[in-house]
């Protein structure tokens, strides 16, 4: 058996992917990065330390799971596909990648960690047929907050363009700070999630928004001055994910003025949680991904590697 096989070492998950094109069976295995108690995240140096330390290890629990040869490699190598975006940590998968493709003799193939998010939550919807036809993917974490127009692309299987954004914190950021301020292990969006569903309090909550762009910085300020006057954790932890939904649906009714009413696809490890996805999926009729291929992993990566593997074995026949 053969696969195409695909790493993302990003700032918060070593992961590793492999999709068997015959079967349309995709496996994947994942560890998030150690982060000490207390502390908002890694500093780069650390991030890549503990991508070689996680890297070996994630993929031979993947090669456990599925014994199959390479067909290709891909590996995410920069949270976009910008010209300037760049981070240290994605350097790890993308070594490992190319040794694999290269011992193996196979094609090896880059991609963004935004893409991989995208291709990941169209798998998890089951709706990889949008890859043919422009939509909206909003993703939502704790290093960006982004709404993208995405259309097909010939080379790089998707065409991303950023239509809105966060102006300042991210909503992953404020819900991990906020989080942090209530004695939660970083990250914290599942257990925010958890203890915000201990309440059943009404708040009355109106975003700031210019351009169909949020502010979020207010959602920490506000939550720090509740815990002050000593509102109870749940409380707190409601008003939190409710800011961020408040946020991301004023957000989304912008854009469908601004774009028509195009398919809704959410990513990002924020829209795995249980209140955002119920209540976008009756307003808007949303597509989420299941919390596996939402949050960080190289799902979508490995499937960005078999597409564009296809590609160009059909641009060869042509010839």
């Amino acid at each position: 058996m053969t696969a195409v096989f695909g790493f993302d070492t990003s700032n918060y998950t070593t992961s590793a992917a492999a999709f068997v094109p015959q079967t349309s069976v995709l496996t994947q295995q994942k560890k998030l990065l150690p982060v000490k108690p207390g502390e908002k995240g890694l500093r780069q140096s650390d991030a890549v330390f503990h991508h070689t330390v996680q890297l070996p290890q994630v993929f031979s629990a993947l090669q456990e799971e599925i014994d199959a040869r390479p067909l290709a490699v891909c590996a995410s190598v920069s949270p976009r596909m910008e010209k300037d975006s760049y981070m240290p940590c994605f350097l790890v998968g993308k070594g490992a990648g190319e040794l694999l493709a290269r011992a193996n003799g196979v094609p090896f193939f880059t991609t963004s960690h935004q893409h991989g998010h995208v291709l990941a939550a169209l798998f998890g919807a089951k709706r990889l047929d949008l890859a043919e036809r422009q939509f909206l993917a909003f993703h939502v974490s704790g290093g960006t907050t982004e709404a993208l127009l995405v259309s097909p692309d010939p080379q790089e299987i998707l065409q991303i363009r950023c239509v809105a954004s966060s102006l300042d914190l991210k909503a992953g950021q404020a819900i991990d700070r906020v989080g942090l301020m209530l004695g939660l292990q970083f990250p914290c969006g599942a257990a925010l999630d958890r203890l915000s569903r201990e309440s059943d309090r009404i708040f009355r909550i109106r975003p700031t928004l210019k351009d169909g762009c949020p502010s979020l910085s207010g959602i920490e300020n506000q939550c720090r001055k509740m815990i002050g006057n000593g509102e109870s954790p749940a409380d707190v932890a409601r008003f939190c994910i409710l800011s961020v939904a408040a946020a991301l649906e004023e957000m989304t009714t912008f854009l469908l003025q601004q774009y028509g009413n195009l398919p809704l696809l959410y990513a990002g490890g924020v829209m795995s949680n249980s209140e955002i996805k119920k209540r976008f999926e009756k307003q808007f009729g949303a597509m989420f991904a299941p919390p596996e291929f939402s949050c960080d992993n190289a799902a979508g990566v490995a499937l960005i590697g078999s597409m564009k593997m296809q590609r160009n074995l059909e641009s060869c026949h042509q010839f």
